[in-house]
């Protein structure tokens, strides 16, 4: 007796298998598409007529709404326009950039950052999320740890380039981002911002020690348009500027290790 079921002929497992392929071959494509909303076209030696995204191709502009208001388009179509201090070593494509001026200010290699919003970080409230502890009276430093207010700041050449007069924290973590400093400078009074994964700090001998850059070099530190608060932007060119001090801070770290 014929009973019309398709089990008899056709294989459900090895169709379940079919279609997961299909599926998750699918899917692959979406999350690759996706992926390329930024940083494509990438930007290349090629010729201008040639678009330089690969497969598949950059997916057609979404604009997103924001937690905080506003909204964003991606792909943008924005390129960075930002000149490059920086010259190609010899005439191969893809040969390495050599600074043509203080690359630690001009952002080149280990300093380059990215033009992100000059804006704060906010929490979900939407207050600025890293703020200094005079802004924050319910915010303190933990009793058993170091204190490092007060403390001199050492520089990688050995000089005191400053005093901490303020620590910064983020309020979302909780946990310290930066160290406010005072720089000890006879040509320069301000105050700059030191990301704690930079700073070494010694309670015992009541100092921070920063190898990445020279005490000449704290009176360049890129600065604050306002003095209780941080941008994005702001926060990526000090710790680029640090970053960069790595490699840039001696002519000696330029050269092989041996």
């Amino acid at each position: 007796m014929q009973t019309g079921a398709i089990t008899s002929y056709i294989d459900v497992a090895q169709v379940t298998l079919y279609v997961f392929w299909i599926f998750f071959a699918g899917l692959l494509l979406y999350l690759r598409r996706e992926d390329k909303r930024e940083g494509y076209p990438l930007e290349t030696d090629l010729p201008a007529r040639i678009v330089a995204q690969g497969f598949p191709a950059i997916p057609a502009s979404k604009t997103f709404a924001l937690a905080h208001g506003g909204t964003v388009s991606a792909p943008s179509g924005k390129v960075d326009a930002r000149a490059v201090h920086a010259q190609p070593i010899g005439n191969w494509p893809g040969a390495p950039l050599e600074p043509t001026n203080d690359p630690m200010i001009d952002g080149v290699g280990p300093a380059a950052y990215a033009e992100r919003a000059e804006e704060p970080e906010l929490t979900i409230d939407g207050q600025p999320a890293i703020v200094p502890l005079r802004t924050v009276p319910d915010f303190a430093i933990e009793s058993r740890d170091p204190d490092p207010r007060g403390m001199k700041v050492v520089a990688g050449d050995g000089k005191v380039a400053g005093i901490v007069r303020d620590v910064w924290v983020d309020r979302t973590e909780p946990q310290i981002r930066y160290l406010e400093l005072e720089v000890v400078d006879r040509t320069t009074q301000r105050r700059v911002l030191l990301p704690i994964y930079f700073a070494r700090i010694d309670g015992s001998r009541r100092q921070i020690k920063v190898q990445s850059i020279m005490g000449r070099h704290f009176a360049s530190v890129p600065g604050l348009k306002n003095p209780d608060r941080v941008t994005k932007r702001e926060e990526d060119r000090i710790t680029a500027y640090f970053a960069g001090g790595t490699l840039y801070a001696e002519p000696s770290r330029l050269g092989p290790v041996l």
